[in-house]
């Protein structure tokens, strides 16, 4: 969705100028203003919350009864019976609704207004539970949507939800404490052992690095193109034991072969030279991310003469094998350049999985030639209501498929690209093509490719790769309210897509040199009601005594895709989904564990332990029974939501709230031990978790890895990208990487709550005062999160607070808008004004401005 941070929301659609703006009777859509705003949740005491559009008229023109209908994405469902004002709101499909006027309404007469309410489940608590991207479409030209231009949405200020309030926010920010920086471990994240020895090594753009095997070559010349950054000059890369022809130098970086096992790695750094030791490349790699991490935070700036590096002695190795970042580019793209600087963070931070959603039900990302409707039609956003040329816009598209985040896609060589990019960074690149549900671009694409080949007299052709069954007549409604985006898995030809989609994914590998051990095939979410009215799926039971109905026609599915991937040397990556099975209980349907999969070598992300859901333990159980499982907990590791219980922060918080503390805190082994509030940020006690299945050591040595998800629902654009990611991916990174922390396994509560607060407290000073200012110039800097600023009235005083020691705070008593050049706070306010307050990088980009009066 459209969002941004401000307390009000204001879009301006500045594209379709080739629109018709006028009616037929003269009314200019560009003199409409609407404005939503919340009424009340919790509306009449049910789950359910009252808003309200209200149109002005400031025009010179009335708009007319009848003619027109508005379009808007939403997440949540409208009751339809609730809706007043003389109109009528559809759910068309997906997030995609319609309000049109009844019969009764009479139009809106210039500098008139009318206000249209509704209901909607759930609850509304910030910007993100707002309609978004409103158009019009006047019925004598169908084809064409108008954005409103003068869209607001009005600020929730709804006390009854607990929202999160400065005074709240300056205690939490007060459970830290402030360290020196020059205290703090110079190498991130923590390595295994870490010291630091007296003097410096005097980097220059002469340096050169030296390479005492060859298999090191490819690291050495990544080294060599980050001394361009830093010096301007490409360093000298030379073979042997010193880089003078046996002549002592004082100014060389050896790259050596020592016996050690695989990602890690030994960094010395003396005056006399640096030394990275590792038994193999990706060592040496990671070897080379801790040497930039000793650089100072400033060094990426400007140009350098000479850098001071501090000597250390370092010897590390990561805690997983899989350290992964999930980044949806279906929902809303990201430019191929977004995902390469996205892919430089995750290499700085030794993070080795990206793990590319690039197929969902509103987009299909890579080009696969041999099947252009794919990107033609799955790769584009609009207004359209039959999905023929392109998809319909989704989460605030707006209307014109050429300006939507929701249109774009990777040519082939694109992709080979950021294979090749990945690989020089030891990341692996692991494609997701979501199967049999959450292929709504896929099927639609397909259906494309059918009718243009019917229309050729090609019926043998068309029929290829069809996704569906034409005669089914199934009726379903997926999470996202989706009734058409199930592929048909006792469609033959399905099987066929399948099977074209991932050669052309192996070959695209294969092209640019990268590793390829496993596709993920998603599994996530097919809704209750699939397949039940297709011929073609009644005919696959009747046929196949192993299928007693239409729950078996999963694993039917699942065992043909382990089979194909298993003929192609590689293996099954899914959701949790793949490895469940329903049973019965005392009659009643049940997910179990599926047994006939389990030890195949299947690979599952469980991201379902949503806290208070009665599936916390469903991780540790998948693990338990045998499955290698990536833990993608929504409760600590979905980045897409927001961060906090503020209205301003936009995000979704179905799974809960996400701030950088809870990938920092997440536990992999026994994540029931700081689990301490539920997904509405209610209390939770240690004893909820009795009865819940704990992880067996059998089970910890089925977990692979920890994966950071980023889903795109809200993600639009790059910044937006950059700000739910950052600061929060610093957490996983160490949670990845470094070993179990003391206050993790210490079984005295006390002990356990001191140890984490030290703990804690270091690492938000490392990245407040290292980790932060190196990215805002790193990569050509990132657009991280600036937290908001905690604020507490005490005896007449002003305190102030932030959440990251480093960042600095600026203040007016003038009413203006604080900048870089404001005073500093550098403690108790006591002035008696109308103070603003706001936190500023190091480039002088700010976050929110905090107003308060002090009386």
């Amino acid at each position: 969705m459209l969002r941004t941070l401000f307390p009000v929301l204001l879009i301006l659609c500045l594209f379709g100028t080739g629109l018709a703006q006028k009616s037929g009777n003269g009314f200019d859509s560009r003199k409409l203003l609407l404005r939503w705003e919340l009424v009340a949740n919790n509306y009449r005491k049910q789950p359910q919350f009252l808003s309200a559009f209200t149109f002005t008229n400031t025009g010179k023109t009335a708009l007319p009864p009848s003619g027109w209908s508005l379009y808007f994405n939403d997440n949540q469902e409208v009751l339809a019976a609730s809706v007043t004002g003389n109109m009528r709101i559809e759910h068309l499909n997906g997030d995609i609704f319609r309000l049109s006027p009844l019969p009764s309404f009479q139009g809106i007469k210039p500098k008139d207004s009318v206000r249209v309410e509704f209901l909607t489940g759930d609850m509304a608590l910030n910007v993100s539970d707002a309609p978004s991207a409103p158009y019009l479409v006047w019925d004598e030209q169908p084809k064409a949507g108008i954005p409103i231009r003068d869209y607001a949405i009005v600020p929730i200020t709804d006390t009854t939800i607990g929202l999160l309030t400065p005074a709240a926010l300056f205690e939490r920010n007060g459970e830290s404490g402030d360290i020196q920086a020059a205290q703090l471990t110079k190498v991130f994240p923590t390595p295994v052992f870490y010291q630091e020895n007296a003097g410096e090594f005097l980097a220059t753009p002469s340096t050169q690095i030296v390479v005492s095997d060859a298999s090191f070559n490819r690291e050495a010349g990544y080294l060599a193109d980050q001394w361009t950054l830093l010096f301007g000059k490409k360093a000298t890369v030379i073979s042997g034991t010193d880089g003078n022809g046996g002549k002592e130098r004082k100014d060389l970086i050896l790259l050596q072969k020592k016996d050690l096992p695989d990602e890690a790695y030994e960094l010395n750094v003396s005056p006399d030279g640096i030394v990275i030791a590792a038994g193999g490349p990706a060592g040496i790699f990671y070897g080379i991310q801790s040497l930039q991490s000793l650089l100072p935070p400033t060094s990426w700036s400007a140009r350098q003469s000479t850098i001071r590096v501090p000597a250390v002695t370092v010897k590390d190795k990561p805690r997983f094998g899989f350290r992964s970042l999930l980044v949806d580019v279906a929902r809303n793209f990201q430019s191929k350049k977004e995902i390469l600087k996205v892919l430089d963070l995750m290499a700085l931070y030794k993070l080795n999985a990206l793990h590319l959603h690039f197929s969902d039900d509103e987009g299909w990302r890579i080009e696969i030639p041999a099947l252009p409707e794919l990107t033609e039609i799955g790769a584009k956003r609009g207004y359209t209501l039959d999905s023929k040329q392109f998809l319909p816009a989704s989460y605030g598209d707006g209307p014109d498929p050429d300006h939507s985040f929701g249109t774009g896609y990777y040519t082939r060589k694109d992709f080979i690209e950021i294979l090749s990019y990945a690989r020089d960074r030891h990341i692996q690149v692991i494609p997701e093509v979501e199967s049999p549900g959450h292929a709504r671009a896929a099927v639609k694409a397909m259906d494309a490719r059918y009718e243009r080949l019917i229309k050729e007299g090609k019926k043998e052709e068309a029929e290829q790769y069809l996704l569906r069954d034409p005669d089914d007549h199934s009726k379903y409604s997926s999470a996202q309210m989706w009734s058409d985006n199930v592929i048909c898995i006792a469609q033959p030809s399905a099987y066929r897509f399948l099977e074209k989609v991932t050669d052309e994914l192996i070959a695209m590998y294969k092209e640019a040199g990268a590793p390829l051990e496993t596709i993920h095939f998603g599994g996530d979410e097919v809704p209750a009601g699939v397949w039940e009215q297709s011929p073609l799926c009644q005919e696959l039971l009747k046929n196949d005594t192993h299928l007693k109905n239409v729950d078996d026609l999963w694993y039917y599915y699942f065992d043909k895709l382990n089979t194909m991937l298993h003929n192609r040397g590689l293996f099954l990556s899914g959701w949790e989904e793949v490895a469940m099975r329903k049973t019965l209980l005392d009659g009643n349907k049940q997910m179990i564990p599926n047994p006939t999969l389990a030890n195949d070598n299947i690979r599952v992300h469980v991201w379902n332990n949503m806290i208070g859901s009665g599936s916390e333990d469903l991780p540790y159980r998948i693990a338990n029974a045998g499955y290698k499982v990536v833990l993608a907990c929504v409760s600590n590791l979905y980045f897409d939501l927001a961060y906090t219980k503020s209205a301003d922060e936009a995000g979704y918080y179905w799974g809960g709230f996400l701030d950088v503390d809870k990938p920092f805190y997440f536990i992999p082994f026994d994540y029931y031990k700081n689990s301490t509030e539920d997904r509405k940020g209610n209390p939770v006690a240690p004893s909820y978790f009795l009865g819940k299945d704990r992880l067996t050591d059998y089970g910890k040595s089925n977990i692979a890895g920890i994966q950071g998800l980023l889903w795109a629902e809200n993600v639009r654009g790059p910044e937006r990208l950059e700000y739910m990611l950052l600061p929060k991916l610093l957490g996983l990174a160490e949670r990845a990487w470094a070993k179990d922390p003391d206050w993790a396994t210490e079984k005295d509560p006390q002990i356990s709550k001191a140890l984490y607060k030290q703990a804690w407290s270091e690492f938000i000073n490392k990245v407040g005062k290292r980790e932060l200012p190196r990215l805002d110039h790193y990569g050509g800097g990132f657009n991280y999160r600036i937290p908001s600023l905690g604020a507490s009235l005490s005896a007449g005083n002003l305190l102030a607070n932030n959440q990251i020691p480093g960042l600095s705070i600026h203040y007016t008593t003038d009413r203006s808008e604080p900048t870089l050049q404001s005073r500093t706070y550098e403690g108790p306010i006591s002035q008696k004004a109308i103070i603003k307050l706001k936190a500023f990088d190091t480039n002088g980009r700010g976050g929110k401005t905090l107003t308060i009066q002090n009386q």
